[in-house]
């Protein structure tokens, strides 16, 4: 673990802050770390959502520190490469809900972090890049990739090729965030989604993220009837039995996430 990946439990949410002033840049080691705390969430059972932002209030995270670069050396940029795509993919299977409270600048590895979430919310003077190039580097943590589920390969190329840096509102049109919000308002719009997940039946959360996931891997003739099997596989499960009769009881759920 590392004091620049801070963990808090709220209630079945757990909030992960990226803690390394003055702009939250990573490093192998805080990578390593953001990796190791989402396996550990992911054995929670009583952690149903995730929400990630950075501390302070003018950076999210600027991204990668370029200073572990500064060498050239092609090993330790294999190391970085390798802990981003571990660390970032990690979290992008994390079995609940993961949202990204974009609370200022996300840059480079900054804004891959948020795209490996389920959901993002900025705020309302947050701005948003993908600038590897102009320093003869490229995203390498899923930028090239997950952009493109959330927005067109036109606007993907504009802000990989062309290097634009866009704000809040653009980013919001385009598809890149679902929410924008007011100054200081992102970690607390997260957190709200994320108590609506908890009102979801955990199980059944995690099998519909897996099934929307694996839609971009495969064919409707693959996916349709594996959904079929999802959903007669939760009837194995706790959760589907007390869903089912806390409804006809007309009464709130408990659910076991079992």
């Amino acid at each position: 673990m590392s004091d620049k990946i801070l963990v808090e439990k709220r209630g079945h949410t757990a909030l992960i802050t990226m803690n390394n002033p003055p702009a939250n840049t990573w490093t192998i080691q805080s990578l390593q770390a953001l990796k190791a705390t989402v396996e550990e969430l992911n054995a929670d059972r009583d952690i149903y959502a995730l929400v990630v932002t950075g501390q302070g209030d003018k950076f999210f995270s600027a991204g990668a520190d370029l200073n572990q670069f500064a060498d050239g050396d092609v090993g330790v940029a294999r190391d970085a490469a390798r802990a981003f795509g571990e660390a970032f993919e990690t979290l992008s299977r994390f079995r609940g809900v993961s949202i990204a409270a974009i609370n200022g600048f996300a840059m480079g590895g900054g804004l891959e972090v948020a795209l490996a979430c389920d959901l993002r919310v900025a705020e309302e003077q947050a701005q948003m890049a993908l600038p590897e190039a102009k320093v003869g580097l490229l995203p390498c943590a899923g930028g090239t990739q997950n952009l493109l589920n959330l927005t067109s390969m036109a606007w993907a190329k504009r802000l990989i090729l062309c290097g634009e840096r866009i704000k809040a509102d653009k980013a919001l049109e385009i598809g890149l965030v679902e929410e924008v919000v007011p100054q200081g308002g992102a970690l607390d719009k997260a957190l709200e989604i994320a108590e609506r997940v908890a009102e979801q039946s955990p199980s059944s959360v995690a099998a519909c993220k897996e099934l929307i996931q694996l839609n971009h891997q495969h064919s409707n003739a693959i996916t349709l009837p594996t959904e079929r099997e999802y959903f007669a596989d939760l009837f194995h499960t706790e959760d589907q039995k007390e869903g089912v009769s806390a409804f006809l009881e007309k009464r709130k759920p408990e659910w076991k996430n079992r």
